[in-house]
């Protein structure tokens, strides 16, 4: 593998080390003992942030949005199901949609599909730990049946492939970021919105 093929990956994790940090330790999921409650709310977020990205990137059919390269797999269907189920009955989070203003350009989108298909690994592993414990909700989000390892394979394949260059990979870790500090700055509004109903 050449140094050019390891670059854009080895970026992409230093750029984003520190974010991804503050998310594993504060979505609702990170809780010790996560309730079914803390699978709502998780998925409250996860949708607000989502719907904005995901229409934008319904705009383009290059780069990771080429079909032929990765073929869709949206993850808000999962998320609405899940939402939907019995079990999780009651209001949930009031968070407005994240406002997005992403860059056209196709290195930007690799880096802000690096983060969207990255979680759907951080995915399986909340699964195997939680399956158990929210039965009976079938959690979809977290495993909607195919196993995420190939597909995250078939993604660092392209992204190898399509981003390479100085200012492929800065513009890369420009939207990575951009899509971690939008989900970020939800956590941090829900962390917030109980302090000030209470005051």
């Amino acid at each position: 593998m050449t140094a050019e093929r390891i670059e854009i990956l080895a970026a992409l994790r230093d750029a984003t080390a520190t974010r991804h940090a503050e998310l594993d330790g504060g979505m609702p999921l990170a809780r010790p003992a996560p309730t079914l409650q803390d699978y709502r709310d998780h998925l409250a977020l996860l949708r607000c942030w989502l719907v904005p990205i995901e229409a934008w990137q319904a705009r383009f059919s290059d780069g990771p949005q080429d079909a032929a390269l990765l073929p869709p797999q949206p993850h808000l269907p999962q998320i609405e199901a899940d939402l939907a189920h019995p079990s999780l009955a009651g209001a949930g989070p009031r968070l407005a949609a994240a406002p997005w203003h992403g860059g056209d350009n196709a290195a930007y989108r690799w880096g802000v599909s690096y983060v969207i298909e990255g979680s759907r690994l951080g995915g399986a592993v909340l699964y195997r730990r939680l399956a158990e414990r929210l039965a009976p909700h079938p959690l979809r989000y977290l495993h909607p049946g195919v196993p995420p390892g190939p597909r995250w394979q078939q993604f660092l394949r392209a992204l190898r492939e399509h981003v390479h260059g100085e200012a492929a990979v800065a513009e890369a870790c420009r939207g990575a970021c951009d899509a971690f500090d939008s989900l970020i700055a939800l956590r941090r509004a829900a962390t917030a919105a109980p302090a000030r109903a209470a005051a």
